[in-house]
């Protein structure tokens, strides 16, 4: 089943009563009007339905028992700072069974499998890279495929970077100045944005798998917590520059993140992609994905699944 995801950016109070999550308006809850009243003005969602919250409001209240329900539901709670700039992901410590045993597996996997693994990652993310270009560009896109054809163990030869130099000098050409950076001109807050929408959604898959986000198979940042999460979503970024493309396409290049946008760039979750030959929402590909991952670490397998565009 699809989960659904929740943006809260108005003032709510959250908590939750037999198994669903109970969303009232602080200014019907403070007024004087009758209970019945107040009850009525209730909205409810069953909390097995969730796979995404994000609170992007300062004045959300949201109870311990919510954030239990929710976290007991797999779900991702994503905070926001005074930018409306997702800021904080909050998971659950404990995602499967036997989690244990496979923090282990993955805890031993070996520097060669793990450099193979980033292998087929980059190898995937630059394919998929060169299929934007061609949708929304002219570029000349033989060079990105025999760059991904051409990524080695490890990816020494760092292809990766050649290939983003090229893909961002192309991808937004028409716009002036733009650089791919976190505080550049638009649409680097769309990409910030969708990214870690797109984040919470992958360390959502591992912690179900039964994985640990924080330890990659290349990234290594010690002030990361969620290493392995930027290692496996690298393939699927595409999809998010994909709808950025669209958005600037339909409402021009100098955007804000107003509401409506911000609700185009939650669709991220549930954006049709291809996988195994088949297609899916995002959000189950990406538990696809993760739990082939698993299989590679304990041996089961030699290749990690991800959609191709």
């Amino acid at each position: 089943m699809i989960k659904k995801t929740l943006c809260f950016s108005n003032p709510a109070y959250l908590s939750v009563r037999d198994g669903q999550l109970v969303i009232k308006l602080p200014e019907v809850v403070n007024s004087n009007v009758s209970d019945d009243f107040k009850k009525a003005s209730e909205t409810t969602r069953p909390i097995e339905d969730i796979g995404v919250v994000l609170l992007d409001n300062k004045q959300i209240t949201i109870t311990s028992a919510a954030l239990d329900a929710l976290l007991q539901n797999n779900c991702a709670v994503i905070t926001c700072n005074s930018s409306s700039m997702p800021a904080g992901l909050l998971l659950p410590l404990s995602g499967n069974t036997i989690q244990s045993e496979r923090f282990r597996t993955q805890i031993e996997a070996s520097l060669p499998l793990k450099k193979q693994l980033w292998q087929q990652t980059i190898q995937c993310k630059i394919s998929n890279q060169a299929k934007v270009l061609e949708r929304f560009t002219d570029t000349e896109t033989r060079c990105m495929k025999k760059w991904a054809n051409d990524v080695k163990s490890g990816d020494n030869d760092n292809l990766e970077a050649r290939a983003a130099v090229y893909y961002w000098k192309n991808l937004f050409k028409d716009i002036k100045d733009f650089v791919r950076e976190r505080d550049g001109v638009c649409p680097n807050n769309l990409l910030n944005y969708g990214y870690a929408i797109l984040r919470a959604v992958i360390a959502r898959a591992l912690v179900s798998s039964g994985l640990l986000p924080t330890f990659g198979i290349h990234h290594r940042n010690k002030y990361n917590a969620y290493c392995l999460a930027d290692d496996i979503m690298e393939p699927y970024r595409p999809y998010v520059d994909q709808l950025v493309c669209q958005i600037i396409q339909q409402y021009g290049h100098d955007l804000e993140l107003t509401k409506e946008i911000k609700g185009q760039l939650l669709t991220i979750p549930i954006l049709d992609v291809t996988i195994n030959n088949k297609r899916s929402p995002l959000m189950i590909a990406a538990t696809q994905t993760t739990a082939s991952l698993f299989k590679c670490f304990n041996g089961e397998r030699r290749k990690i699944i991800y959609p191709e565009l």
